[in-house]
């Protein structure tokens, strides 16, 4: 589970109550029910053990099956990639918490492969996708949308470049609405959201690459 928080990628993580790796950080998660979906065992999962229902975005990543993931046996497991959008804030239990994508704790089983490869994904899909959807809030300013995607990317992005691109590809539309400057000062700011609240790809080809030091 990744959102933006304090302007970096956070992870969500919940503390382990049992052997193996007692009181190690790790991603939440949980056995298949007879009669699951696998998407209907990860939100149920999600909302019994860390209390997060609002998922703007959930998709499966990768599957594992190295017969060494778990000391105890083997086990086969799905990941999944979910995103919630800034400005949401569930209120976790006690043992659960969220952490800086680039500063992870150390993390049970294969855990730390698992978010790593959750936010390569994201990468990708910001630059061939309208997956931005599921980090922003409702409605943004330009500035604040480039934000979120600079968060996400780990590199600085244009804001002029990033409006021009997504309006280019009907990811994004004007509300109509302006948004009131700040103590700075300047003019009133013109507000945004995205055009489909549903995962589509808007240019198979893209790439959104770090600025050129040149």
């Amino acid at each position: 589970m990744l959102q933006i928080r304090d302007g970096t990628l956070q992870a969500l993580l919940w503390k382990r109550a049992r052997e193996p790796f007692l009181g190690t950080w790790s991603l939440p998660g949980g056995y298949l029910e007879p009669g699951e979906t696998l998407e209907q065992s990860i939100r149920k999962h999600l909302a019994a053990k860390v209390d997060v229902r609002e998922v703007a975005h959930l998709e499966q990543l990768e599957t594992l099956s190295d017969p060494d993931r778990d000391p105890r046996e083997w086990q086969i497991a799905t990941a999944y990639l979910g995103l919630v959008p800034t400005g949401v804030d569930p209120e976790l239990p006690a043992d659960t918490a969220w952490h800086p994508v680039s500063a992870l704790p150390e993390l049970a089983f294969d855990h730390r492969e698992i978010t790593l490869a959750g936010r390569e994904r994201l990468r990708a899909k910001l630059s061939y996708t309208n997956i931005g959807f599921a980090l922003a809030p409702a409605q943004f300013t330009i500035s604040e949308l480039r934000d979120l995607y600079a968060a996400a990317l780990g590199h600085d992005v244009s804001a002029t470049n990033l409006q021009r691109v997504l309006l280019r590809r009907g990811v994004i539309e004007a509300t109509g609405e302006r948004r009131a400057p700040g103590r700075g000062g300047g003019r009133p700011a013109a507000v945004f959201r995205f055009h489909s609240p549903r995962l589509e790809v808007t240019d198979e080809f893209a790439v959104l690459r770090p600025p050129s030091n040149k």
